[in-house]
């Protein structure tokens, strides 16, 4: 079922929970059950009023330490980083899953360059403007994302995660840069980002470039739908569909 960003009430918020919650259920790995939650919100957001999809795109990210990662995200950090990574457990931001639009914003494996960012320190977060503001948003300690402490991820509580990363305008927002390759061209008016830790304390985050201004009352509520999210990938174990990854210590 359907559902309007810009008229996202207390009941709506409800049903978007649950058919969340059902869609990413009993998926054999987190990057098939990325990839329902994506093409349900790219599909399911619709106007009223005309039946356009209000997103233009969806996208699912995970951290996750560098050697955890498939060979091609592995490539992509190191083209960011201009070389292999000093140790082997950096935390890199890595794309799950996306829908939108285009052709190739419907393949993480075609993203030019948001398939795995390295976060080997937090001057690297901070050239990042979006995701700066992203973890700032959402109660993320950058420290604790860099040397990627759990205990200390969300600054002395979990609960504070339950936040929303919200740009009400994205046209002329310093924390969206790519205005004049994507905002204007897209014309993307708002930007929603949402996301909760997982059981082994690795954050995820859902974000939304929408073609329609949403409220702010409408972005406040996905923090209720983000513990929806997180409680159907509790009993996910396996992180990408098919990558010869290391175990993790």
């Amino acid at each position: 079922m359907s559902f309007s960003l810009q008229r996202f009430d207390l009941a709506e918020m409800l049903r978007c929970g649950r058919e969340l919650g059902r869609a990413a259920m009993g998926a054999a790995t987190l990057e098939e059950a990325a990839g329902r939650v994506v093409r349900y919100l790219y599909d399911g957001c619709l106007d009223e009023e005309t039946g356009q999809r209000e997103c233009v795109l969806v996208r699912f990210f995970v951290t996750q330490p560098y050697r955890a990662l498939p060979p091609e995200m592995k490539d992509a950090a190191c083209a960011i980083l201009g070389c292999p990574p000093a140790i082997e457990t950096m935390n890199c931001l890595s794309l799950l899953a996306t829908a939108g639009d285009e052709p190739a914003w419907n393949d993480r494996r075609r993203s030019s360059g948001h398939q795995a960012i390295p976060l080997p320190d937090e001057r690297m977060v901070e050239q990042v403007p979006m995701l700066a503001e992203l973890f700032r948003s959402l109660g993320v300690d950058q420290h604790a994302l860099v040397t990627r402490d759990a205990e200390l991820l969300f600054g002395g509580g979990e609960g504070k995660m339950y936040r929303v990363f919200f740009v009400p305008e994205a046209e002329g927002s310093p924390f969206i840069p790519a205005q004049e390759g994507f905002v204007q061209p897209c014309g993307i008016r708002s930007v929603l980002g949402w996301g909760g830790v997982l059981h082994g304390g690795e954050l995820f985050a859902v974000i939304l470039f929408t073609r329609v201004a949403v409220p702010e009352q409408s972005a406040e509520r996905f923090r209720h739908v983000a513990l929806d999210v997180k409680a159907a990938l509790a009993l996910v174990n396996t992180t990408f569909d098919a990558a010869a990854a290391e175990p993790v210590a």
